[in-house]
């Protein structure tokens, strides 16, 4: 079972300690007493008001709230007992006991327990008289410049002097004057001691000590180790200072300390922190510290590859030994902590800080110390406020990340150092010679990246070319790939600020499919097939990893559009770009026959249609404005997007690959049936699709004709975009157009629907003086209501239920389809419950086709002219219905009896509307029997089809009344209108299942879905 830990503290420290104990499965909550901001609300992770300080309150409240584990982090509660209280009260606590506890509470303890069991330090003197200690400073055969209050000063409680004057009046500050209160009552006055100071801890369970990695503080407030004594500007671990040095301490001072303390009947269990010293005799002992410490926990725990609360488990029990943690070998964290104005003085509090949700998308980690909630913001509460913290693969690229996260936090007058680590640094490039290695280009790395991504381009081989790496150019036989007469084509592409989305969310595969698809997509618009790819990546560091991920998306991207990578670059430039950043740029050749090259313009003409191949969102266009809208929304790619499917970040959405079209249009352009082809890129739907066409033509596209997808929507409303911005800039749910002749269009779009989303979107015309190129209507609704709802298979209800399938609708004319068209603008409503999906004439040539062509719809022609008889006739309409998994058909001016065996088969499925109120005025001519009967009253009649003609049971009717003076063709233009009202109710109510025929031939009605 899971347990609940209790972390005490409101640090970095306590904040680390936390994130680390909630990554493991054996911990189902984290509590921290009192935590801080970071702490209040995150994950597993929240925060606890109980008192810490009362004990007896405390191990109750751990009782009554199954509490399994205590985690103490400061130093003052272990010295107050917190651990033998909890632990009598049997509540475990980690942490060692208030006796083990004195090694750090008290300086005078700790230094006599060093001189008794030979632990390396500085000479010193324990006093509790301001004079005899001033005295001793005097007279010391030694620089005695170091004056440590003996109790608890929360880390500050130190002073080294300049001279000897400057020490005694620190003794007379910390004694006299009471600078740290009790815990100055003893002085401990020390040999100044000259090297570099570490930081060794390890995990001790009472016998065997487990080392941690050496880190290093840096305690100075400003950069080059100036200005005033701090709690601790940042750290960094490993120290490569310590390295030869490791056993040596272990063995003389971690292991030597818990021996003594176990021989004097105090076993130490717990973190022992020792503070050394590396002098040119050795490394001597500073200070204890009885916990981990304050920043080096920050980067510690990070490069801890253990389970925490199994390592602290295995500490009490006294399993060290036979469990030793496990550590991150390769990798270096630097944590840089930024202070309040004022620190180590008086300082400012309530100072909202804002940015850290940018820093989380950098791949970095915020530890609070001194934050608070207010009003929903965070806002400084201490001294030191934050640490950002950075592991990577080496300390200068750690620092760098590090120092790039602490730029993106923002609270006014922040402090912070830049040089965290610069003792590191100087010592690795002291101590070695120089290598092409350390200007920061890895050969090695290099070639290792070649061997990785060789299987992968040799996957890609076609005709004409074996894709083999690693010559200085490639090769390819136009011949071998069956070409004639060939012209070569080639364009080059990158993938914008897509890039910094893709680098911040550690997500690089998808980012292949981009820089293929932007230029084998490009290539496609001269009919071009592509042949090979080459590709260029560059960047400061080579992170082969990283380089193997977007290397083999572009190696998979290749199989997919059917081309040969043939080569590529791999730059690594040390300074040019910032660690984690990279470049990506692509090359793509293909070749055309010269008779098939697009776009033909000179066949170009007005009355063209246009199609348009579904995108998968915003592509690889427009990101640096994406991002904008992102920042204004204050939405971080890891939030859950407000667009998209269900469960999907911003970022996953975002980085949705581009499409590649060069499998799916290739047969198509050689068909001869496209006249032109444009890749919706940089420009959007205004500016690209111009590019194929005659200057004196226009394009009319109408955006309802096409599922816009919903990020589209967001961006447009979040931005505050306008209509021709989104248009300009974005693809708007259209990655390609085709532009083919209306006798083309519905076969074209056939063959793209049985692959891919596509629509007949609008026309070319002729384009008037002065005109716009490209007029892009009903874009701003169909914005508005673009997303999953506005789909072609579902439908939302009113009532907020799940959504629910569309019936699938046919209907059937003869004519000009004027009913056709309002049942077209019907099922384009995103509450209806209809879905037409085929529309057939037994008349070639109609307008009703061409109203269904440009809506999108799939067209089939029955020419009953064609059949030997009425059945044979009627049983094709069904095998076409058949086809398009038609549940209901409607009869839209269709002028042909069908057969009763047809009418039986789809009872109940079947609609027709006549222009008479019937049962009045049944058969031709209504209008003119109404006429001739003199009534008052005619209209329309929308209802079931039944054997006998026109007797179906009604399901809507809607009254026109007669004029006076009234001839057939007026009233037949007002019953046409009505009928353009009826109709489309009438489907909504059998579509949606509110209204169907029942089993003796009448309408049943039950609660409508719409």
């Amino acid at each position: 079972m899971a347990e609940r830990v209790l972390v005490v503290g409101s640090g970095g420290r306590e904040h680390t300690l936390a994130w680390k104990l909630a990554q493991s499965s054996q911990v189902q909550q984290v509590l921290v007493a009192p935590g801080n901001a970071g702490t209040a609300s995150c994950g597993k992770i929240s925060n606890s008001e109980v008192s810490v300080s009362n004990h007896t309150i405390l191990a109750q409240f751990c009782k009554d709230h199954h509490v399994g584990l205590v985690v103490v982090g400061p130093e003052v509660p272990l010295a107050a007992g917190i651990v033998d209280d909890l632990t009598a009260a049997g509540v475990p606590c980690f942490g060692p006991s208030a006796k083990a506890a004195q090694l750090e509470a008290s300086k005078s303890f700790s230094k006599a327990f060093m001189e008794r069991h030979g632990i390396p330090t500085a000479r010193y003197g324990s006093f509790t008289d301001a004079q005899e200690a001033c005295n001793y400073i005097r007279t010391a055969e030694f620089p005695a410049l170091v004056v440590k209050a003996s109790g608890l000063a929360a880390g500050k409680g130190v002073i080294v002097a300049r001279d000897q004057d400057e020490a005694c009046q620190a003794v007379m500050d910390i004694m006299k004057d009471r600078a740290f209160g009790s815990a100055g009552e003893t002085v401990v006055v020390e040999e100044l001691l000259e090297g570099e100071e570490v930081s060794c801890l390890c995990f001790s369970d009472g016998s065997s000590v487990s080392p941690m990695p050496p880190a290093q503080d840096h305690k100075r407030l400003q950069d080059g180790d100036l200005g005033p004594n701090t709690g601790g500007m940042g750290a960094y671990c490993p120290t490569p200072q310590v390295h030869t040095l490791l056993q040596d301490i272990r063995e003389t001072v971690l292991q030597k300390t818990v021996d003594g303390m176990k021989e004097e009947g105090t076993p130490y269990v717990g973190v022992l922190y020792a503070g050394l010293m590396l002098t040119k005799q050795g490394p001597k002992v500073l200070e204890f510290n009885c916990r981990f410490g304050d920043p080096e926990c920050q980067v510690l725990l990070p490069l801890l590859q253990s389970d925490l609360y199994q390592v602290i488990l295995n500490t009490m029990s006294g399993k060290l030994a036979s469990s030793a943690p496990v550590w991150q070998q390769d990798s270096s964290a630097v944590t840089v902590v930024m202070a309040s104005a004022g620190y180590p003085g008086s300082y400012k509090k309530g100072v909202e800080i804002t940015g850290l949700s940018q820093v989380q998308d950098m791949g970095l980690q915020v530890f609070h110390a001194g934050t608070a909630l207010k009003d929903g913001a965070v806002v400084s509460s201490g001294g030191r406020v934050l640490t950002v913290t950075a592991v990577r693969s080496s300390l200068e690229t750690a620092l760098q990340a590090a120092n790039q996260g602490v730029a993106a936090v923002s609270f006014p007058g922040s402090v912070y150092r830049h040089d965290i680590g610069h003792r590191a640094i100087a010592h690795l490039n002291k101590h070695r010679g120089l290598t092409y290695k350390d200007s920061g280009v890895d050969i090695a790395a290099g070639n290792k990246l070649v061997d990785m991504i060789k299987p992968l381009a040799k996957a890609t081989s076609r005709a004409g070319c074996n894709a083999e790496l690693g010559g200085f150019a490639g090769l390819f036989d136009l011949k071998a790939a069956g070409f004639i007469d060939p012209i070569l084509v080639s364009g080059t592409d990158g993938v914008g600020t897509k890039l910094k989305i893709a680098q911040a969310c550690s997500q690089h595969g998808g980012l292949g499919q981009d820089l293929v698809a932007m230029c084998v997509n490009d290539v496609l618009a001269q009919g071009a097939e592509p042949l090979f790819f080459l590709d260029y990546f560059s960047c400061g560091i080579l992170d082969v990893d990283v380089a193997a991920s977007v290397v083999g998306g572009i190696a998979k991207a290749c199989e997919m559009a059917g081309c040969a990578l043939l080569g590529g670059e791999t730059a690594e430039m040390p300074g040019v770009y910032a660690p984690g950043e990279y470049d990506l740029a692509g090359f793509c050749v293909g070749a055309v026959e010269r008779g098939a090259l697009l776009p033909r313009l000179g066949d170009i003409a007005e009355g063209d249609m246009l199609i348009g191949v579904a995108s998968s969102g915003v592509h690889s266009n427009g990101f640096s404005l994406v991002r904008k809208v992102l920042e204004k929304a204050d939405l971080s790619y890891g939030s859950p997007a407000p667009f998209g499917k269900s469960g999907q970040t911003v970022g996953e959405v975002l980085l949705t690959p581009t499409k590649i079209y060069s499998r799916l249009l290739l047969p198509i352009l050689r068909s001869g049936a496209v006249k032109a082809y444009a890749h919706i890129t940089g420009g959007g739907l205004l500016e690209n699709i111009p590019r194929v066409l005659p200057q004196e033509l226009a394009v009319d596209l109408d955006a309802s004709r096409w599922s816009i997808p919903a990020v589209f929507n967001w961006l447009h409303k979040e931005g505050g975009l306008s209509e021709e911005e989104m248009a300009r800039t974005f693809n708007c749910g259209l990655g390609a157009v085709l532009v083919v002749s209306p006798l083309d269009a519905q076969r074209v779009l056939r063959q793209l629907q049985a692959q891919e989303e596509a629509w007949i979107v609008g026309s070319l015309a002729h384009k008037q003086p002065g005109a716009e190129p490209v007029v892009v209507r009903n874009l701003k609704h169909s914005l508005l209501s673009a997303g999953p709802a506005s789909s072609a298979e579902l439908v939302v209800e009113q009532n907020g239920n799940t959504p629910h399938k569309r019936t699938r609708v046919a209907v059937l004319i003869s004519g000009t389809g004027t009913n056709l068209q309002a049942l077209i603008e019907q099922a384009k409503r995103p509450s209806s419950s209809a879905e037409i999906v085929v529309v057939i004439s037994n008349r070639p040539g109609v307008q009703g086709l061409k109203r269904a062509s440009l809506a999108g719809i799939q067209t089939r022609v029955v020419d009953h002219k064609l059949y030997g008889s009425r059945a044979e006739f009627d049983g094709t309409i069904d095998r076409v219905l058949e086809e398009f998994g038609v549940e209901l058909v409607c009869l839209a001016g269709f002028m042909r009896i069908l057969t009763g065996t047809f009418v039986k088969k789809w009872n109940g499925k079947l609609l027709n509307i006549h222009p008479s109120l019937l049962p009045s005025f049944k058969g031709v001519n209504a209008q003119k029997q109404a006429l001739q009967a003199g009534v008052r009253v005619a209209g329309c009649t929308v209802h079931f089809v039944a054997e006998e003609v026109d007797a179906g049971a009604i399901i809507v009717q809607e009254a026109v009344p007669v004029m006076v003076g009234d001839t057939e063709e007026s009233l037949c233009d007002r019953i046409r209108e009505a009928e353009h009202r009826a109709f489309p109710a009438a489907l909504e109510l059998v579509a949606s299942g509110a209204v169907r025929l029942g089993e003796d031939g009448h309408i049943t009605w039950k609660k409508a879905h719409f």
